[in-house]
């Protein structure tokens, strides 16, 4: 493929609606209705489990089967406690930030609809600022207007109700995105845009390729886990996002150095498959895509773990893209970085052979 702009405004248009609605972990399900919606023209098949992951199918009769992912749920709240004076306490659904939480504004799913809240602090006039306290997952709050656990409760809010962030996507200066969940639903996004690019393009692959969109990760990889077991795949691509470590306040001896505008990200960790990383390393390098480097020890802490330790070893490499204010409502990527993550899926997927094993052995 050759560079050029990939994203059309059809694209754009899909990226939008779909970060815009809540998918928080537990409750992907809407999201993965856009999510296959938007797919269909471009797969023969789906499969989808009990749980919500989803899955389009390019060549379902294929015995070797090689699946790109990314997932599908973002960061949220559960109501966990409703005092007397109507004051909402909350535990994490996910790995929420408590210290971005006071100020926001936010949306209570419940039967009966949204009701909106803000998470409330008070007054800096009212405060020690000798003994500043701040916010932690104890003492935030959320105040819907109610004077009373009753009012409450006649919103339709009760215990167990999750609680998103309402922030929506935008761009800044033409080529950054901008919103809550691009953790990970940018990996959702690119992996589909990959299955429309082999389409238009009239690519035949000679295996089946499983373009899987997985619940529940942001609790512990969990929908992955369970998809992988489904599919029995021979070879998983994933996706997911990674630290920009310019900002301030990051120590790059620690994260590394990782920069927007520099390219997706390649993991070296026990879980990556060398061969896998290598024919990947080698589709940007023979194609011109810059990427980046980062090494990750003992776990990659993404879904690529997941898919790696199943079914007795699958091949598996993780792309990262590169991402600002992880688990905020601002999170930022750059427009030519998801552009490159997806030219690097696509040209690793042309070169992978059916029946390749990736062994150390052969």
């Amino acid at each position: 493929m050759t560079k050029k702009t990939i994203l059309n405004q059809k694209s754009l248009d899909f990226l939008e609606k779909y970060l815009n609605n809540a998918a928080p972990t537990g409750y992907e399900w809407e999201g993965q209705k856009i999510w296959m919606d938007y797919l269909k023209p471009y797969v023969d098949s789906f499969i989808t489990d009990t749980y919500g992951s989803a899955v389009g199918v390019i060549n379902p009769d294929a015995k070797y089967k090689v699946v790109i992912e990314g997932h599908a749920d973002e960061i949220s709240w559960y109501v966990n406690y409703i005092a007397d004076n109507g004051l909402i306490y909350v535990i994490r659904n996910g790995g929420s930030d408590h210290q971005i939480a006071p100020s926001k504004i936010v949306d209570i799913h419940t039967k009966k609809g949204i009701v909106k809240g803000v998470f409330g602090w008070p007054a800096i006039h009212t405060r020690n600022r000798a003994k500043e306290e701040p916010p932690k997952p104890d003492n935030i709050f959320i105040d819907c207007g109610c004077s009373s656990k009753e009012e409450i409760e006649k919103l339709g809010i009760h215990v167990g109700c999750v609680i998103t962030y309402p922030d929506t996507f935008h761009i800044l200066n033409d080529n950054k995105f901008v919103c809550r969940a691009l953790d990970n639903r940018m990996g959702g996004f690119m992996i589909a845009e990959v299955a429309r690019l082999l389409h238009e393009n009239n690519i035949k692959l000679p295996f089946g390729l499983y373009i899987t969109n997985s619940v529940q990760e942001e609790i512990g990889l969990r929908g992955a886990q369970m998809i992988t077991e489904t599919i029995k795949p021979n070879v998983a691509i994933v996706t997911d996002v990674t630290h920009d470590t310019t900002t301030p306040m990051i120590d790059k001896k620690k994260e590394g150095h990782l920069e927007l505008g520099k390219g997706p990200v390649v993991a070296y960790a026990p879980a990556v498959q060398q061969k896998l990383r290598d024919l990947i390393i080698d589709a940007a390098e023979s194609n011109n895509i810059p990427f980046q480097r980062s090494a990750l020890s003992r776990a990659t802490g993404t879904d690529t773990d997941a898919f790696a330790y199943s079914n007795g070893g699958v091949a598996s490499a993780l792309i990262s893209l590169p991402l600002r204010y992880m688990h905020t409502t601002v999170e930022m990527v750059h427009r030519e970085d998801v552009e490159n993550v997806i030219r690097m899926i696509y040209e690793s997927l042309l070169k992978i052979k059916n029946g390749d094993s990736f062994s150390y052995f052969e």
